[in-house]
């Protein structure tokens, strides 16, 4: 009797294949954002004013999105109050900083690590839009940047936080800082917890090409200063129910 031999798999293509589109599409996505960037800068070295500044990298980031064809779906504006206010965002991936430019008003300044001032575009960049640069490491230093901040918010600026500080390739929310809740409790403002989902996956740690991929942005209702108790401890409340709001939506384990 005669048997058919066992049939060998064909080679798969689809890994090389993926390999290449990923390639390709992360080259062209870096194309973008360089040329974008150059233009950008050579803009805001002449242009005056934070705020048009700003809304000139608003419209930047908006189109880097547009033309990497990452649709940015953004929920919950109405929770963004129209006076002065800190948002807390989880940190997932570096194009958070793009994202985040691309949804926010004028009004509100970044505050970064202090190593970003060093990186000779961005550092440029955030730079000439008014942020404000934290040192992590040394504490003297860090204890002057976060006064600085303190100052900053008590004379009724805006603030942009992402206080996990940093971000992994895995996920998951870290332990929050207490910079951006401080900054909240000196000054009085509330809290707008800020959830990001979609970046890891685009353009996960420590991977260099990103993936095409959608991003959703949920601002939640905000989180107000709890009244008749010390600023230090108004943080500390502050901080908890910021990280649990977050942590409710983001869908992620917690690494805290």
């Amino acid at each position: 009797m005669i048997t058919d031999a066992p049939s060998t798999p064909a080679p798969s293509r689809e890994r090389p294949l993926a390999l290449l589109g990923r390639v390709l599409y992360g080259s062209y996505t870096w194309l973008v954002f360089v040329l974008i960037a150059l233009t950008l800068l050579m803009l805001l070295i002449v242009v005056p004013g934070v705020h048009r500044r700003r809304h000139m990298a608003g419209v930047a980031s908006r189109l880097i999105l547009r033309l990497c064809r990452v649709p940015l779906l953004l929920k919950g504006v109405e929770h963004l109050p129209a006076g002065q206010c800190v948002v807390a965002a989880n940190h997932a991936s570096y194009i958070d900083a793009i994202v985040i430019k691309a949804v926010l008003p004028e009004h509100y300044a970044y505050v970064v690590k202090r190593e970003m001032a060093t990186v000779p575009l961005a550092g440029l960049l955030l730079t000439r839009l008014g942020s404000e640069f934290v040192e992590r490491f040394n504490r003297h230093k860090g204890s002057l940047d976060a006064r600085r901040v303190l100052r900053t918010a008590t004379s009724g600026q805006s603030l942009l936080f992402f206080p996990e500080g940093t971000f992994v390739g895995e996920p998951g929310l870290l332990k929050f800082h207490s910079g951006a809740f401080k900054s909240a409790a000196y000054a009085g403002c509330p809290v707008v917890p800020c959830v990001i989902r979609g970046t890891r996956e685009i353009l996960p740690s420590p991977r260099f090409f990103p993936k095409l991929g959608a991003v959703e942005v949920e601002l939640l209702p905000s989180i107000t200063v709890p009244q008749g108790i010390e600023p230090e401890e108004a943080a500390r409340v502050l901080r908890e129910r910021t990280r649990a709001a977050i942590l409710e939506r983001l869908g992620e384990p917690d690494r805290g």
